[in-house]
């Protein structure tokens, strides 16, 4: 056995201990001090593009001792600091410091506020030292990100705003009365403060961050979001606590196409996702429609506007089917064999979830109006689902046919996410399960649209849906020793791959399974293989290949866990879903009622809180519009209705 040390891996970048700021599509990732550089994931992006990797801040030869950190939203956080080496020699601290950062769309700024409490005047020179970088986001998540070259504007100096530029993105600095220099490919802003006793002084700089190749922008109608007026009676206080940072945050998500501003959806998530996409942007629309029926109606117009036109291997585009992703340029995933284009509709779920939509936005008030000009998208939606069929077994299903696209195109998207209980990966085509549920729910929405509005075709929709439900019965049920389940998906053979996983519950109140076989899969559900106590786990703990932190493998997601629980409400299985949401809430307090993507499996009863997932991102849309569910099913209200 070799005594070699080891090769030095690219890793992902860890997120759980950073503090983020963000107004989509610019956000900062900081440590616990407001510095940032000191891990990998620390920047200033905007769009796809880190444009600051390092600021520092120095008051003389030290820097600040830092004590808290108050976020305060999404786009505000106040970093509290001392500056012991100035006091007075008594136990109390008398000298300390407030560094404030406020993010806007494509704007940043920090100001920094000094009391003292000491009885003389106190000089300072402070420091900020920022670090350009222009790394490319997705090579940041790659763990090697590579800096571009940039170059600044002239003059420097007292005051002067400058402009430093790489390539077509760039940035404008304003620092009022900073004595402004470069230093070994840094930008220096120094200041000579000086603090009388009792009072304060301050400095502040900002920056305007400029990128023309960017595919979205700030949705023209930015007001924020009011928060409900009051809980329920009675209700749990962890609901309140975490609707008031779940809307704060999709407030802070959303977005706009240039072309057309005013229609606003919620971008997926930071720091990897703060762009469209189909699935996410569909899921979070549908959770949050109790409290914003607007942005239900945008996204779905602003999804029908990319709606495929073409049959593409490269783009996976068909005729009628719905977007995964838009990026301004391709995106490469190093080491993983994977190259995206810009516009990519590599996605088996998101057409069936623009049809459910369109109909519970109309059920929720809709105008008539705008739901008559997305007709001819809905009747193209419903066509691609009735003939998504790659193999003729009457399943809708996905395979990559590049080789560099998406091995796996349900809401489970990783390579290992389709196993069997073995833990072997199932060979493609896959015809997952959930799908069948979507699109069963969504063939039977888009024939009640379709005659509510007098136009043809219904009867077709509810005999393909029929036909789909008696299928399904026939073909996914298994039996092994954890019960009889569906199976999470039809193999390239056509058999049940067997392993249980979270996927069955999105079958919930879709009416592909009758009430007994609902009542079966939510048993399992809620079993001690599946309910960790902060949630559904996303596969069971029985399988083979379960691990607390495998991405999609026994990790725990706060969307999944609502979908499923959301069914449970719709089934009458008020119960269960109330087993879900209280695992939740658990998991929501224990993350400061900002829900990440994803934690751990780790079961509650051996671990008081819930173990991050390290990589996960967070803010993300569905993980807060989760709370909107949360609290519609604690209230016993049906979806849709406004709480």
């Amino acid at each position: 056995m070799s005594d070699a040390p080891l090769a030095p891996r690219a890793l992902q970048p860890l997120l759980n201990d950073a503090i983020i700021a963000l107004r989509a599509p610019t956000q900062v990732w900081s440590g616990r001090s407001g510095d940032l550089g000191a891990e990998p994931i620390h920047g200033v992006y905007h769009g796809d593009v880190r444009h600051i990797r390092q600021i520092t801040l120095t008051v003389g030869d030290a820097a600040p001792e830092w004590i808290s950190v108050s976020p305060d939203g999404a786009s505000r956080v106040v970093f509290g600091g001392l500056l012991r080496a100035l006091d007075d020699g008594t136990p109390d601290p008398k000298v300390r410091v407030l560094r404030e950062r406020v993010v806007a769309a494509g704007e940043v700024g920090e100001t920094y506020t000094f009391h003292s409490k000491v009885e003389h005047e106190v000089d300072i020179t402070l420091r900020a030292r920022l670090v350009p970088d222009f790394a490319l986001l997705m090579d940041v998540k790659s763990g090697m990100p590579e800096a571009r070259d940039w170059s600044p504007s002239i003059p420097l100096g007292a005051g002067a705003p400058f402009t430093v530029s790489s390539g077509e993105r760039s940035f404008t600095l304003l620092a009022a009365d900073a004595d402004v220099s470069l230093d070994d490919g840094a930008i220096v802003l120094d200041w000579d403060l000086r603090i009388a006793p009792g009072e304060g002084a301050g400095a502040s700089w900002s920056l305007s961050l400029v990128d023309p190749t960017l595919v979205v922008q700030v949705a023209s109608d930015h007001s924020r979001w009011v928060v409900p007026a009051r809980p329920a009676p009675g209700e749990d206080p962890r609901i309140g606590r975490w609707l008031d940072a779940a809307l704060q945050d999709l407030d802070a998500l959303r977005l706009a196409l240039p072309e057309h501003p005013d229609d606003a959806f919620y971008a997926a998530g930071a720091p990897w996702f703060l762009t469209l996409f189909g699935r996410d942007s569909l899921w979070a629309a549908r959770l949050a429609l109790p409290l914003d029926r607007r942005i239900a109606a945008s996204t779905l117009r602003v999804l029908a506007r990319l709606q495929g036109d073409a049959t593409d291997a490269d783009s996976a585009e068909q005729p009628g089917k719905i977007l995964h992703e838009l990026r301004a340029a391709p995106l490469e995933m190093p080491g993983e064999g994977i190259t995206l284009p810009p516009v990519y509709y590599g996605t088996v779920d998101a057409t069936a979830l623009w049809v459910c939509l369109l109909f519970e936005a109309h059920a929720a008030g809709m105008p008539d109006d705008e739901v008559r000009e997305l007709l001819p998208a809905l009747r193209r939606a419903l066509d691609w689902l009735m003939s998504a069929d790659t193999d003729g077994d009457g399943f809708i299903d996905y395979i990559d046919e590049t080789g560099h696209g998406l091995t796996n195109q349900g809401w489970k998207d990783s390579g290992d996410s389709i196993q069997w209980r073995s833990g072997e990966l199932a060979q493609g085509p896959i015809a997952l399960c959930e799908v069948q549920g979507y699109a069963y729910e969504a063939a039977l929405a888009g024939a009640e649209l379709l005659d509510a509005f007098g136009e043809p075709g219904a009867t077709e929709l509810w005999d393909w849906a029929a036909g789909l439900k008696a299928r399904f019965a026939e073909a996914y049920w298994v039996e092994t020793p954890e019960g009889r389940y569906p199976a999470i998906a039809l193999d390239a053979h056509k058999r049940p791959v067997d392993t249980l996983t979270s996927n069955i519950g999105h079958l919930l109140g879709t009416g592909l399974l009758n009430p007994d076989e609902e009542r079966q899969v939510a048993a399992l559900l809620v079993g001690p293989t599946m309910l960790s106590g902060f949630g559904v786990r996303t596969m069971s703990t029985d399988a083979a290949g379960y691990w607390p932190l495998s991405y999609h493998g026994g990790s725990v997601w706060t969307h999944d866990s609502a979908i499923i629980a959301r069914g449970m409400a719709l089934a009458g299985l008020h119960e269960q879903a109330g087993a879900v949401i209280d695992g939740l809430l658990a998991a929501a307090e224990g993350f400061g009622f900002r829900m990440p993507e994803l934690h751990s499996g780790d079961p509650r009863s051996q671990t008081s809180l819930p173990t991050p997932y390290p990589a996960a991102c967070r803010p993300q849309a569905w993980s807060a519009a989760s709370a909107v569910a949360a609290a519609q099913i604690a209230r016993r209200l049906p979806p849709g209705a406004a709480l």
